[in-house]
């Protein structure tokens, strides 16, 4: 695989790159990633990969309350426009917990003016699961003024992100939506997302891989991390991380690198999501998109993989 060929996302006719940039950090979360951004720092970040092999970003209306999406805006209008090969996607976000349609209409009018992208060519409804599945899904709600945001053109495509697979499949069993993203729910040692990504094939959605390193549980070396996926990791989860590091160790290389090559080498996953704020993470989370490790290796993985009860959402078992 080549980490710089574009992929079909699936039957949207939008062109997406192995790893797309999440704009997550870039609107300076350090409660979520420990650290500050600089608007400067965000803007010079986006432009080194509007140069370079990642040729999607992702980003919402809610990061940062519009800074991120505002700093990628900034950074594309520096830049001379998109370039004719580069996506961006965003997401509609409730707002001190409105997620009405007048709501949604107003989340898609502020993306348009600090992207400076119209039409915006894909839009997820975000985070669905922490509303009123009737409000939102009912006349006059969310779905209905993002749908109709589609038929008028100011939005190309529409997608689902979130979390519980539980809930997505609710959503998705809608059958309106084109692309799908998952976060936390396919990774190395979490694979509550199965069942979904089977649906998803059935429906000809495409689907996007989000938050692989487990909210950064597995890129700590040290092995003082103890939360994944925003919640504390049981002991059998944190046992399996332990037991993976050392397997990358002994493959010469790292859980982290591994975690990113698990979801970029399965051919489901139209591109894979990745934070990044500093200019020089760019080119080695590329290489590691592209790591090259024999089947033993990830027979081995596999084996490590801790039981379904300590995943983030168990099997359905309604």
């Amino acid at each position: 695989m080549n980490a710089g060929l574009l992929r079909p996302l699936g039957r949207t006719g939008l062109l997406v790159s192995p790893v797309t940039l999440g704009g997550a950090p870039l609107g300076s979360m350090p409660e979520n990633f420990g650290h500050e951004v600089a608007e400067a720092d965000a803007v010079a970040l986006v432009g080194a990969v509007l140069r370079s092999g990642i040729r999607t970003i992702d980003t919402a209306n809610g990061y940062s309350d519009g800074r991120s999406e505002a700093r990628i805006g900034r950074a594309i209008a520096e830049s001379g426009g998109v370039p004719d090969d580069v996506t961006v996607i965003t997401k509609v976000d409730a707002r001190d917990g409105d997620y009405s349609g007048d709501r949604v209409r107003r989340s898609i009018a502020e993306s348009i003016e600090r992207l400076g992208i119209a039409p915006l060519p894909l839009v997820h409804l975000h985070d669905p699961e922490f509303h009123d599945f009737g409000a939102l899904s009912g006349p006059g709600g969310a779905l209905e003024a993002l749908v109709a945001a589609r038929e008028r053109g100011e939005v190309e495509h529409i997608g689902l992100a979130g979390g519980n697979v539980h809930e997505m499949r609710r959503w998705l069993d809608l059958g309106v939506f084109e692309v799908l993203l998952v976060h936390n729910r396919w990774t190395v040692v979490d694979r509550s997302a199965g069942p979904l990504l089977d649906r998803a094939a059935e429906l000809g959605v495409g689907v996007v891989n989000a938050a692989v390193l487990g909210g950064g549980i597995l890129t700590d070396e040290t092995g003082r991390t103890t939360s994944y996926g925003y919640r504390p990791a049981p002991p059998a989860t944190l046992r399996a991380i332990t037991a993976m590091r050392e397997l990358c160790h002994d493959a010469g290389t790292t859980l982290a690198a591994a975690a990113l090559r698990f979801s970029t080498r399965d051919p489901r996953f139209a591109s894979t999501i990745v934070g990044i704020s500093r200019p020089e993470r760019i080119r080695p989370t590329l290489d590691a998109a592209d790591l090259d490790l024999p089947d033993a290796f990830w027979a081995s993985l596999e084996d490590l993989v801790p039981t379904p009860d300590n995943w983030l959402d168990a099997p359905d078992a309604r």
